[in-house]
């Protein structure tokens, strides 16, 4: 005989205790979440109207430190330069992690100790990354330099030549990123029902047929998703061009988080910094509003 139900107040009881234990959890990251990310980010707005120095109080100026930053020099490099970082990251570092998860899915042996080798570069902490990098393009006895005469070819200035600085930061941020680029892709690979890549077999679709009519439509979302995020990503980078180069040679390497971090911290400007970071604030954000409407609209139609 089974036992009676419990009253519908007990019941109700039961439920409002289970929702308090679980916004109880949830208050302490938002709390977290409120300190160390909302607040801080609005407090930047605030200051970006202020004459802002740490001791002193501060005094408001309207927009005359978004007005000093534009006049600056260094701001159309450092914008320029981080645009075409962007788009280098775009043509190198996007490609290569989906061809390498192309690569890994298709392996029937030592699948995993590749996934290892592959993740490897972003369990390195980014500052020793790219000290290490730093020694890779050393155009002395650096490692890069040596293979090269190995191979009886011309040395670079590599991160030193004005010319190749940006580049070679793209591939140290390329390295150094697209291991967790690659699982994403691998575990979205591993979606795809097989019966899809069967059927174009039998009606005798290349390997790169069935890519470019099966893996790509059905991976679509991801892509999508990751290509904003590595725009984001790329358009913030910092630790190469601070560890690597410290933003030359002759300004080749400032980008916009590189001469916010000088306005800071060398200038002891913080308005000047604050002004800048509202600019990249609402750059990231109509670019992210603009690009998620474009491919939502872009599902919907197909």
């Amino acid at each position: 005989m089974q036992a009676p139900p419990p009253p519908a107040g007990d019941r109700r009881r039961r439920r409002l205790a289970d929702q308090g234990r679980a916004y109880a959890f949830l208050l302490g990251g938002l709390i977290c979440f409120a300190l160390f990310s909302w607040y801080p980010a609005i407090r930047a707005v605030v200051i970006a109207f202020q004459t802002y120095t740490p001791g002193a109080d501060p005094a408001w100026v309207g927009t005359a430190n978004f007005t000093r930053v534009v006049q600056d020099p260094e701001f159309a490099a450092a914008w320029r330069n981080t645009l075409t970082f962007t788009l280098l990251a775009l043509l190198i570092g996007f490609a290569i992690p989906f061809v390498l998860a192309l690569v890994l899915n298709e392996l029937r042996h030592a699948r995993a100790f590749f996934r290892i080798v592959v993740y490897l570069p972003v369990m390195i902490p980014p500052v020793v990354s790219a000290l290490l990098w730093k020694w890779f393009y050393d155009p002395g006895a650096g490692l890069a330099n040596e293979a090269l005469r190995f191979l009886h070819l011309p040395t670079s200035n590599w991160s030193n030549g004005a010319d190749t600085a940006l580049v070679s930061l793209v591939i140290v941020a390329t390295w150094a990123t697209m291991g967790g680029t690659v699982l994403i892709y691998l575990a979205a690979l591993q979606s795809i029902p097989g019966e899809l890549y069967e059927a174009a077999e039998l009606d005798g679709a290349s390997l790169l047929q069935r890519v470019r009519h099966v893996t790509i439509p059905q991976t679509r979302f991801v892509i999508l998703m990751l290509m904003l995020l590595q725009i984001i990503a790329t358009i913030q980078v910092f630790t190469e061009p601070f560890v690597i180069t410290g933003g030359g040679p002759e300004n080749a390497t400032v980008t916009v988080l590189y001469l916010i971090y000088k306005y800071a911290f060398l200038y002891n400007d913080f308005g000047g910094a604050c002004a800048l970071s509202v600019m990249l604030l609402l750059l990231l954000g109509l670019f992210s509003a603009g690009y998620l409407r474009l491919t939502r609209t872009d599902g919907e139609a197909a």
